[in-house]
């Protein structure tokens, strides 16, 4: 053999060495990171955060971000503070009283624990309240109205209950607690009172804190109530940051305070409440774990509800770090937690937060060891998520032009305990994040944690189906994203692929947004031992660190097409089961004897008999998942013939390709928004209006079905459907680039 051949032979086979050794490299660096995140300083950092309280606002939420912004530069990383300044009310007055048949004023405090030691702040705490209700002060009859959603509205009615003009008692559960005043308010109501019942998160699941897990009597659950299904962040500054003198909205014409006056209350001060209700008994289902009998009035019992707040703007704190990318510095991959609680919040968000940590922990040590990422990392602590994701949607909206064209991908997480690994989010992201699981161990049980949560979803399945797909199906189904957390503004708003991670399933969890979820609850009853939050740094950072390095990034559409066909038959089943109800009851109503038997007369009310849905036309959403299908498959056939070929790709080659795949989740946005709440934009994933957290999947369809609004069904079907073209469209040609067409 020559000089020549020798030389030809190894100038062929150098994309394969290339390949190799880059695979090899990545690799290593991978096994090096994971072996740096640490439990005991994820126990340290937590003692240190949570050792008072640190609500939006609060001196020691500010000192907390300072703290973390002196330790990311100890760790030589670039590491600023950028601040708004957002509309945060905290309560001046506040009373829940029964006024008849006997009386009694709730408490509406959580007294320290013995044993507890930071649930005895209770000058710094902030008190048992509902953000953005509006100020308020009704007397009225008192309704019990099951969780308060929806359906539970539709039960009254039929049982002939109204509660217009009236004081609404419900319990925490079965939607986000924004929707029980915003449901209560649309019927009628003047107030709104929201419980903790036993039966839901107290003694009825377990030992009650501070001997066991869950809530106690006097524990309440905090929280937003503002109507974030319209739009998230800043009341005052929707669609842009709340930075300087940026224009804002007068108190009286923001659209997402309650209407009527809320309240939450503990379990303790319901009982009275609900002892002095007579009227129907509660249905079964109605039921809760106190000691009485469950009536759902309205009368005797008449109650007083007064909420009067400080309605001032407040300065807030994201830590913000980068590491520079060498290769494709404009192309961003995000990650965050949010460090903000309503109160010590050990498990919500710290938990989170010292996971994260350690990852930028664990990257500043890769750095000093010469590695560096292809594309920039940011990493984000986030203030004033508690009240409305108000720090995370401030910032992506007054940089949203820059991240629409540099973001590749967000990482979320919030809470972290002992257990299961759940992943959510984007499904171009779902083969990823399954390969991304298969690399990590669970600590406890020392096989993949992917392979537990597969065992754990197969216990969990409801029939032979379900076990077959679980078993026989490469990559475990993860969840869509509605709401709740930091991913919201990333996904809805600016269609940036995203995922989010957390461990749990093992844990009781009875002291949500209460003051008792702090340092002691935690290392007592969770994750004790911070062997699942090194779990999560693990898992987080072994994600961001592939992505970070990869030459061409792994979105894959075959899963998205799938997910997408298989919510298209969900719409189809939604309306002929609605059909059939609605025609079943026509029927009965038909059927029914309308005269007494010894009676010519007719009643003087009949039931109504109520319009049968029409008929759908689909075939424009079918056509579209079909031509999604065909299109991901030529991709993935592409990607896979260049993996196999190992043919070279210039920088400039992938640079082209990667920037139709960032672009990809960008595409199944809308500019023009979903029907009545333009600020959310994606077309297959957002929270429900009735749901506020969980997540309604091709939403504008799914809606209007569920609304009733035939004409505006047909119209989204139409609208989604275009957009599904596009993305196909768009598929086909980051495939004729792979395969150099």
């Amino acid at each position: 053999m020559t000089v020549t051949q020798r030389s030809r032979i190894v100038l062929f086979l150098l994309p394969v060495v290339l390949t190799i050794a880059r695979a090899q490299t990545s690799s290593e660096w991978e096994s090096r990171f994971r072996g740096i995140p640490s439990a005991e300083k994820q126990r340290e950092y937590m003692e240190r955060l949570t050792a008072r309280p640190h609500h939006l606002g609060s001196p020691y939420g500010r000192e907390n971000a300072q703290w973390m912004l002196a330790k990311f530069r100890e760790w030589g990383l670039d590491a600023t503070i950028e601040t708004f300044n957002v509309l945060f009310p905290s309560p001046k007055e506040r009373m829940v009283e029964l006024i008849a048949p006997t009386r009694y004023r709730a408490a509406l405090v959580e007294p320290p624990v013995a044993g507890d030691p930071t649930s005895s702040q209770q000058s710094e705490q902030l008190p048992t309240y509902n953000a953005y209700s509006i100020d308020g002060d009704v007397t009225a009859p008192l309704v019990y109205v099951n969780y308060g959603i929806p359906e539970d509205y539709e039960r009254l009615e039929r049982l002939g209950i109204s509660v217009k003009g009236c004081i609404v008692l419900a319990r925490y559960g079965a939607s986000w607690r924004g929707i029980k005043p915003k449901v209560a308010a649309e019927h009628g109501a003047v107030g709104c009172i929201i419980y903790s019942d036993p039966r839901d998160d107290g003694y009825f699941q377990g030992d009650v804190f501070p001997k066991g897990p869950y809530r106690n009597a006097d524990g309440v659950q905090r929280g937003s109530v503002m109507d974030m299904p319209l739009y998230p962040g800043d009341p005052l500054t929707p669609g842009v940051g709340a930075t300087g003198n940026v224009q804002r909205l007068p108190l009286n014409e923001v659209p997402t305070f309650t209407r009527i006056p809320v309240l939450p209350i503990s379990y303790g001060d319901a009982k009275p409440l609900l002892e002095a209700l007579a009227g129907p008994v509660a249905p079964e289902s109605w039921r809760g774990a106190l000691p009485l009998t469950y009536h759902i009035g309205p009368g005797p019992a008449m109650v007083r509800l007064r909420v009067i707040s400080s309605w001032d703007r407040k300065d807030i704190y994201n830590v913000v770090v980068r590491i520079p990318g060498s290769t494709y510095p404009d192309e961003w991959i995000l990650r965050g937690n949010h460090h903000d609680a309503w109160v010590n919040g050990a498990e919500d968000p710290t938990s989170g937060m010292v996971a994260m940590m350690e990852e930028l922990r664990a990257f500043s040590e890769l750095l000093k060891q010469g590695w560096r990422p292809k594309r920039t990392i940011v990493y984000c602590a986030w203030d004033a998520e508690e009240q409305g994701l108000i720090g995370s949607v401030e910032w992506a909206e007054h940089h949203a032009s820059e991240l629409t064209k540099k973001a590749v991908i967000y990482i979320n997480s919030d809470s972290n305990g002992r257990g299961f690994l759940s992943m959510a989010g984007s499904h171009t992201l779902e083969s990823f994040i399954n390969t991304v699981a298969k690399e990590i161990m669970d600590p406890e049980k020392k096989i993949s944690v992917w392979e537990r949560a597969k065992a754990r979803r197969l216990a969990n399945a409801t029939g032979a189906d379900e076990r077959k797909e679980i078993r026989e199906r490469k990559d475990l189904r993860i969840g869509a994203l509605g709401s709740g957390s930091d991913y919201t503004a990333f996904l809805d708003h600016l269609g940036i692929a995203s995922l989010n991670l957390s461990y749990g399933g093992e844990e009781g969890d009875g002291i949500y947004h209460s003051i008792y979820d702090d340092f002691f609850w935690f290392t007592t009853f969770s994750d004790s031992d911070f062997v699942y939050g090194r779990a999560l740094s693990q898992t987080a950072g072994t994600a961001v660190l592939r992505l970070a390095g990869a030459d061409l990034l792994p979105f894959g559409f075959v899963n998205l097409a799938e997910t997408v066909q298989r919510y298209v038959d969900e719409l189809k089943k939604l309306l002929k089961s609605m059909r059939e109800d609605i025609i079943e009851r026509n029927r009965q109503i038909a059927d029914s004897v309308f005269f007494a038997v010894d009676s010519p007369r007719r009643p003087t009310v009949s039931p109504t008999i109520e319009d049968v849905p029409p008929e759908l036309d689909f075939g424009p959403l079918e056509k579209a998942t079909e031509a999604l299908l065909k299109s991901a498959q030529q991709y993935e056939d592409a990607s896979r013939a260049v993996q196999e070929s190992a043919r070279h790709l210039s920088t400039r080659q992938l640079r082209t390709i990667n920037e139709k795949l960032i672009q990809s989740e960008r595409l199944l946005t809308d500019a023009s928004g979903l029907p009545g709440r333009p600020w959310f934009r994606h077309v297959l994933y957002a929270p429900g209006f009735y749901t506020g957290y969980g997540v309604k999947t091709i939403p504008g369809v799914r809606e209007a079905i569920e609304q009733k609004r035939w004409k505006e069904a047909q119209a989204e079907v139409r609208r989604v459907a275009g957009t599904l073209v596009n993305v196909a469209r768009h598929i086909d040609l980051a495939a004729d680039d792979l395969s150099g067409k």
